[in-house]
């Protein structure tokens, strides 16, 4: 199975902080740092460290072409990474001294990708292959009616949630990954309980995947559940935890791994991913990951 990941690419400036800034308040950074970013580019680097053939398809303006090579260097296949005019998105990330993040994201060329480039892409995939999504360029619905027409089975990650993922067209989703934040607004529940029997009740053929930080990873299926917890570590910088998880569970998902062992993967993989420093850099190999069971 290929994977067709149809995501942004960044340009993280993160700033290491002792607090988070409160609004009205002005505080200074210990450090910066620019690196790449973007959960499109992010996760296509997980899903290549995990071993899966992915392609990334996504914009970027002259002033991300470095992002390209970084992707490529990495085994990602980027012939459907295109040059755009105009600026390539950009993140401004704090990390706090506890490795908790808070991110402000400007989509700039990611927002722009035409529906004639979402057509041609994916007309060259074929029943079987797999398209993954964020919500980080727009068209969403478009990309998934095209995967749907090829044959293509969608997994989608509605991050960052948005009022219209409640519009997508979420029937032809076979798989949706999202935290609890994510999850709450998807299902409209109150409380995180809610969340899986909410979206179980709505979508009973699509696997449900919500990740829970230091709690772990829980998985619905119709009225079937599984829990995996987190491996204990000491976090350092928890960007890009949740796409290392998505790209390690994906792989799993292509290979046709049982759904604990990949769900077991993917913890270790994002625990691994918290106890370093910066976004796609932080990302581990599967040989890593295989060898990794926790920091108490």
């Amino acid at each position: 199975m290929r994977i067709l990941n149809f995501g942004s690419l960044n340009i993280d400036h993160v700033y290491r902080v002792a607090c988070i800034a409160r609004p009205g308040e002005t505080i200074t950074s210990e450090s910066y740092a620019v690196s790449a970013g973007g959960k499109g580019a992010n996760q296509s680097v997980a899903l290549a460290r995990a071993g899966a053939e992915v392609c990334h398809a996504g914009l970027v303006g002259t002033d991300g072409v470095w992002l390209i090579e970084k992707l490529s260097d990495v085994g990602v296949d980027t012939r459907f990474i295109n040059v755009a005019a105009g600026p390539t998105g950009h993140a401004i990330i704090q990390v706090d001294k506890a490795g908790q993040n808070s991110i402000v994201l400007l989509p700039e060329v990611n927002r722009s990708i035409p529906r004639e480039m979402i057509h041609s892409v994916v007309a060259k995939f074929a029943k079987g292959d797999l398209l993954l999504l964020q919500n980080e360029i727009n068209d969403i619905p478009c990309l998934i009616h095209a995967a749907r027409e090829q044959g293509m089975m969608v997994c989608l990650n509605p991050a960052p949630f948005t009022d219209e993922v409640a519009r997508y067209p979420l029937d032809a989703v076979d798989a949706l990954i999202f935290n609890e934040t994510e999850g709450m607004a998807l299902a409209g529940a109150d409380t995180a309980a809610d969340i899986l029997p909410r979206l179980a009740k709505a979508l009973p053929w699509a696997e449900l995947m919500l990740t829970l930080g230091e709690g772990g990873v829980t998985c619905r299926v119709g009225n079937d559940e599984w829990h995996v917890p987190a491996c204990p570590v000491e976090p350092v910088d928890t960007t890009a935890a949740g796409d290392t998880d998505i790209g390690y569970s994906v792989t799993g998902l292509a290979r046709g791994f049982p759904l604990d062992e990949r769900m077991a993967m993917a913890c270790r993989a994002a625990a691994l991913c918290v106890t370093r420093l910066g976004a796609m850099d932080s990302i581990p190999d599967a040989a890593e990951v295989v060898d990794f069971s926790g920091i108490l």
